[in-house]
């Protein structure tokens, strides 16, 4: 595997970060470019980055800050340009604005990338209406649960208007892009972790539809969390990432955390990145700096425990509210990670409004919120 990072910015001149020794621009197969809405609609990067890499699968995604291989990066467009040299890719698209059947997505999903060669699936999708659960329950049954999933949803920074993805085109709203790899000589380790903590009782989820959440026991959802959040209430939706949900689908289930989308106040009902099913568990959660932080850590400890060989390139997916809740001490996530992999791993990636990533080996993956979410990759020659 050969790598090359540069930054994009809205001038002419470009910085180049990384560059694999004997790095070949034209073999490049697959680019990944990350940057804010508003920048990725301002310099259109698609046209530049096709001049640069002309052969490869180019993916362009919004975001809430990117990472690149030093720092986290803010109003240019990250670029990751990767040469596989043994491993088969294949890439295909939908658009939810032209169908919104989540079903054709998994249509779409077994018809052009399963095959018995298949190795791990690639997800950046538009993350402002898209469910994440419908999503990923969609790509679990089309792969029969034996791939393993990671990615994530785009973001938006904090402006939660319109997120836009984009293949072999500058990005658009709408879009779910998928990306197969296939072949014995790449490998992937997966970590996730969130380092949030929980506080007052657990409760019942007693009304809800998919990712709509309307009564906790017997009190409207969005009262008792207005309730919770006292002088933060008058903030919502946007305080809602200081304060996550964790919920179980049953009493002995996993935790995972929900991060809000927004909120109906004739209704009080609040919407999730995925669902809060009925009958499951929720808690409310608050985040501790040292915590969050330790968290990264952890994950990507997680995502190599298992291999023998140091990573080439480490895609970062983390939760917008990590983020905010982290403010000036930001930069130590990725300072934690680097710390873990070396400087012989390249790291890129996004905030994103939802991650995805495989849990506990027995799932093939799971959408996560608030979380720092890893995933390793090398390549065997």
């Amino acid at each position: 595997m050969k790598l090359q990072q540069i930054i994009i910015n809205d001038k002419e001149i470009d910085k180049v970060v990384f560059s694999s020794s004997g790095f070949s621009s034209e073999k490049a197969n697959l680019v990944l470019a990350f940057g804010e809405r508003d920048l990725l609609e301002k310099v259109l990067p698609y046209k530049k980055i096709k001049g640069l890499y002309p052969e490869a699968n180019i993916v362009v995604c919004s975001t809430s800050g990117q990472f690149s291989n030093t720092n986290l990066v803010e109003n240019s467009v990250v670029v990751t340009a990767i040469n596989f040299e043994k491993t088969l890719l294949r890439v295909s698209e939908i658009d939810i604005l032209k169908n919104s059947d989540i079903l054709e997505l998994g249509t779409v999903i077994e018809r052009d990338l399963f095959d018995k060669d298949l190795k791990s699936i690639l997800i950046l999708s538009e993350g402002s209406f898209v469910n994440g659960t419908e999503l990923i329950k969609e790509l679990i049954k089309q792969t029969k649960g034996t791939i393993p999933i990671f990615g994530g949803l785009a973001g938006d920074g904090y402006s939660f208007e319109k997120t836009i993805v984009g293949l072999n085109s500058d990005a658009s709203q709408g879009k779910i892009i998928a990306i197969g790899f296939y072949g014995n000589a790449i490998h992937f380790g997966f970590g996730s972790k969130g380092g949030w903590s929980g506080f007052g009782p657990e409760r019942e989820v007693t009304l809800s539809d998919k990712n709509i959440l309307y009564k906790i026991g017997d009190r409207f959802a969005l009262d008792l969390y207005k309730e919770y959040l006292g002088k933060y209430a008058e903030e919502l939706p946007g305080s809602s990432l200081y304060f996550p949900l964790s919920m179980k689908e049953n009493k002995d289930g996993v935790p995972i955390v929900r991060t809000i989308l927004s909120i109906d106040e004739e209704k009080k009902s609040m919407t999730f990145a995925g669902n809060i099913p009925q009958g499951s568990f929720i808690r409310l959660m608050k985040g501790n700096l040292d915590k969050i932080i330790d968290a990264s850590y952890s994950a990507a400890s997680e995502a190599i425990l298992e291999q023998t060989t140091k990573p080439e390139l480490a895609l970062l997916v983390s939760c917008v509210g990590r983020k905010i809740v982290l403010g000036n001490r930001i930069g130590e996530e990725l300072e934690v990670v680097k710390e873990v992999f070396g400087q012989d791993t390249l790291v890129c990636g996004f905030y994103s409004y939802g991650e995805i990533s495989p849990m506990l080996k027995k799932v093939a993956c799971e959408l996560h919120n608030q979380t720092m979410t890893i995933a390793t990759i090398y390549e065997e020659l």
